[in-house]
């Protein structure tokens, strides 16, 4: 039997992640859309309250959920601001490769280092001329006795500049190209890595991304995650864990707008009646709440079946990335439209919304970029 149900501790988790939205991020998304600045103060109450690193072992100082679990808590996130909810994402994003390759003394002495400074990481895989492309990535590290020594220049990196450290991939053998791509774990306070400044966005300003170049950055062989040439499995598994995660953003981000359209057209008052009750209006509703559900349950299902260890998980993972954000841009862009002036404006927060979810269309591989994944997949069924 099929059940849609959520069980006792997953409804829960759901709670508590939409109280500490309430809470938290509501109460500030546009401040941090104002200053465009990474937001500290939220992201310390998350640490306090159990919020951070939700899909990390408990032993690790996460709270040990699944892939659903997660995007249960990440939905929340992104109903509150998805630039917020990224901010807190990436941090899982850049852990995501110690939890899948890191030996136990790796995983002992870095995540213990996040927990005690109560920091983020960051995911330093997009360059200038390689991002949807991972086998494009020029950045290296030579070994030279025992340390290599990195050169390369990496681009939208996000939480660049607030990382503590950075988990980066770079080719150990230029000559084997990315046959050779391996990751490995860099302190942000390394000599030779200089951090530009962040990157100016249409929107989800209260993330930051940035440039960084590395020169001749020494990195000790401990900080190497896996075995040199494993870079490029690491980076596609650690993606079809966490593209569930920016689809259940993007559902949680179209679902505020959503709510917020809905209840705005019920009570604006023209010619004598809600517009709301005006059919273009209704059917309008009508498509971003079908909309809505139809990729929420697409979420859920990619977040299952990693969980269950079903086949072909890039391209479920995939296919919901693709439709949730696609659904997310559509439905925030409806909102906007349907409260007219007002969706313009900052006052009711869609304009904002819609700003947020173009950039779920483009990140951890664009729209397009999901199509290829998701006709691999078909093909190799």
């Amino acid at each position: 039997m099929i059940s849609f149900e959520l069980s006792p501790a997953q409804q829960e988790i759901r709670e508590k992640y939409r109280d500490f939205t309430k809470r938290w991020i509501v109460p500030n998304r546009l401040k941090y859309d104002e200053l465009a600045e990474f937001p500290w103060e939220v992201v310390k109450a998350a640490y306090s309250e159990g919020i951070m690193n939700g899909p990390m072992p408990k032993k690790f100082g996460g709270n040990g959920y699944n892939i659903f679990e997660g995007a249960l808590a990440s939905e929340e996130l992104g109903a509150g601001c998805i630039g917020i909810g990224i901010g807190i994402d990436a941090n899982t994003l850049a852990l995501t490769p110690l939890l899948l390759a890191a030996n136990e003394e790796q995983q002992n002495r870095f995540f213990g280092q996040i927990i005690d400074e109560r920091g983020v990481a960051a995911y330093c895989l997009t360059e200038p001329n390689a991002g949807s492309d991972v086998q494009g990535i020029r950045s290296t590290a030579i070994k030279h006795g025992d340390k290599y020594i990195l050169n390369g220049h990496k681009r939208f990196i996000t939480n660049g500049e607030v990382a503590s450290f950075m988990t980066v991939f770079a080719q150990t053998d230029p000559e084997k190209g990315s046959r050779s791509l391996t990751a490995f774990v860099v302190p942000a306070n390394s000599p030779g890595v200089d951090v530009k400044p962040r990157l100016q966005k249409m929107g989800q300003k209260a993330s930051v991304q940035n440039e960084i170049i590395f020169k001749d950055v020494e990195v000790p062989e401990g900080n190497r995650l896996g075995m040199e040439g494993h870079g490029f499995l690491i980076a596609m598994k650690t993606f079809d864990r966490t593209r569930t995660g920016v689809a259940a953003l993007s559902v949680g981000c179209a679902r505020a707008a959503f709510e917020i359209a809905k209840d705005w057209t019920q009570n604006r008052i023209q010619f004598g009646k809600p517009i709301a009750a005006n059919q273009a209006v209704a059917f309008m509703l009508a498509d971003m709440a079908t909309e809505l559900e139809a990729a929420r349950l697409l979420t859920w299902y990619a977040a299952w079946a990693y969980d269950n260890g079903k086949r072909n998980l890039s391209k479920l993972s995939a296919m919901s990335k693709l439709y949730a954000s696609d659904v997310a841009m559509k439905v925030t862009t409806d909102a906007v439209q349907a409260m007219g002036g007002d969706g313009y404006s900052r006052e009711f927060h869609v304009e904002k919304m819609m700003r947020d979810a173009k950039l779920c269309q483009i990140y951890e591989g664009t729209n397009q970029i999901q199509r290829v994944v998701i006709s691999k997949g078909i093909m190799k069924e």
